[in-house]
């Protein structure tokens, strides 16, 4: 078997754009192994909130099903052997544990209602979950929040746990064709063509929110003029970013704790 750290750094050596596979059983694998590997990442960086949060990724060859995590596992004690299959009726279809229903409500609904989305994020991370309360959009104040400029929206109706698929398919519907949302009284909420876009978008979105706070909290900030915020975004904002700016993540995680492949 390859070590997988050394084909990971082979790969970036040669290659600027997502990999490409002979079979869905290959195409699985990768997905799954990179889906574990942002779970780890997700606890590395604090964004576990005791049994919260779910990241999943589509199935490629049975496209009405998705990988999730099993709940009550930890974040930062996610193996590939530990994801469970789901299909759009929230029935565990392979692996063994608990099925949180809030990820089935969002992202079934979510990955139903959007056939370009292969992966979504969602969790209780500290600054987003406390941006969400002031229940506004984020403001162009940096590069790197550019990258949501006029591709992010508030969902604004909080109302408890989101149990219920109904719930679900509001927020899928307030979602739309953006990459990502803002759950008031809840948190963030990304999407992407790839595990590696939906976790990097979560990654910088949670940050974008943590510079903004801080930023308010210091004086008046000064936003990036609309037409630049726009051509940022043109650059830094694209599917093929997001996969990229996931790379160096997913290098140093797979050399930290190479068990993810378990």
């Amino acid at each position: 078997m390859n070590n997988p750290v050394h084909s990971v750094r082979k790969l970036e050596q040669t290659r600027g754009k997502p990999e490409t596979f002979d079979s869905p059983q290959a195409e699985r694998l990768h997905r799954k192994q990179r889906l574990a590997a942002a779970f780890r990442l997700f606890g590395k960086l604090g964004f576990d909130e005791g049994a919260a949060g779910h990241i999943t990724v589509r199935d490629p060859e049975r496209s009405d099903h998705f990988w999730v995590n099993p709940f009550g596992v930890s974040f930062k004690q996610m193996r590939v052997s530990d994801l469970l299959l789901v299909n759009h009726a929230g029935e565990i279809v392979e692996g063994e544990g608990l099925l949180n229903a809030a990820a089935f409500a969002i992202h079934g609904s979510i990955h139903a209602a959007r056939p370009d989305v292969v992966a979504a994020a969602h969790a209780h991370s500290v600054y987003g979950k406390s941006w969400s309360s002031l229940g506004r959009p984020l403001d162009p104040l940096t590069q790197d929040a550019c990258a949501f400029y006029r591709d992010h929206v508030l969902f604004d109706d909080f109302t408890g746990v989101v149990l219920d698929p109904a719930e679900g398919r509001r927020i899928a519907a307030a979602l739309g064709q953006h990459k990502a949302c803002i759950l008031q009284n809840h948190g963030l909420l990304t999407v992407g063509g790839s595990v590696e876009a939906a976790a990097w978008w979560f990654i910088t979105m949670e940050r974008s929110c943590q510079a903004q706070l801080l930023a308010e909290a210091a004086g008046t900030p000064k936003l990036i003029r609309p037409e630049i915020a726009q051509l940022t975004r043109d650059t830094i904002g694209t599917e093929q970013s997001g996969w990229f700016s996931f790379q160096p993540l997913y290098q140093t995680i797979v050399a930290e704790q190479p068990d993810l492949f378990g």
